[in-house]
């Protein structure tokens, strides 16, 4: 395998996804799949029948990554490492997305409330002559929220734009009791997997 550049292309909007690998010293170029508009998403969000959360949040990341790969081939632009993600939360085997509004978020973390729920994050990483994914799982215990708390929280802007209705770098914070697993994977990018698949990439890092 031929080694390759220290930049890649970043196939994710989040801006959590941007801080994590600036944090460990990748640089990266934006490659954005489109969500929404006339034509639609560029890849589906939605959960299948039956789908558990492990298998549904890996087939994600691995379809953008591959529908990534195809954009820089038709647009003939330079060959990098492509790195996508996806993460959801799931509980009692229920994956919950994003609240599309202020009762559904209200829901969520009622349901969360005093009990432990799991973070999924899958990665996937390709290249021209390499191609793998991986998918890390935290587990997340909440304390028991009041009424009151969740109001408050649900009355910011916070969350409305991740899964599960909360992000663990924000105020929601102080909701978390323990957490078992990784906590740069609960914000969205595992960084030791991360890693670990750039560097198998070719990409050169500590």
């Amino acid at each position: 395998m031929k080694p390759v550049e220290r930049k890649i292309y970043l196939a994710s909007k989040s801006p959590r996804r941007r801080e994590l690998l600036r944090q460990i010293g990748v640089d990266f170029e934006l490659l954005l799949l489109r969500s929404d508009g006339p034509r639609g998403a560029d890849v589906t969000e939605e959960v299948n029948a039956d789908e558990q959360a492990y298998d549904y949040v890996t087939r994600v990341a691995n379809e953008k990554a591959g529908f990534a790969f195809d954009l820089v081939r038709r647009r003939h632009l330079k060959p990098r490492p492509i790195l996508s993600a996806d993460t959801t939360v799931a509980i009692d085997g229920v994956i919950l997305g994003k609240p599309a509004g202020k009762e559904e978020a209200e829901a969520m973390l009622n349901r969360l409330s005093g009990r432990t729920h799991q973070v999924l994050t899958s990665v996937a990483v390709r290249t021209y002559d390499f191609e793998a994914s991986v998918t890390q799982v935290s587990d997340v215990r909440f304390a028991k929220l009041s009424p009151a708390a969740i109001q408050a929280y649900c009355a910011t802007t916070e969350p409305y734009d991740k899964a599960g209705g909360y992000g663990i770098q924000g105020l929601a914070s102080i909701f978390i009791e323990h957490i078992e697993g990784s906590h740069s994977g609960i914000m969205g990018l595992p960084l030791f997997e991360t890693a670990d698949l750039l560097r198998q990439a070719g990409l050169k890092l500590p």
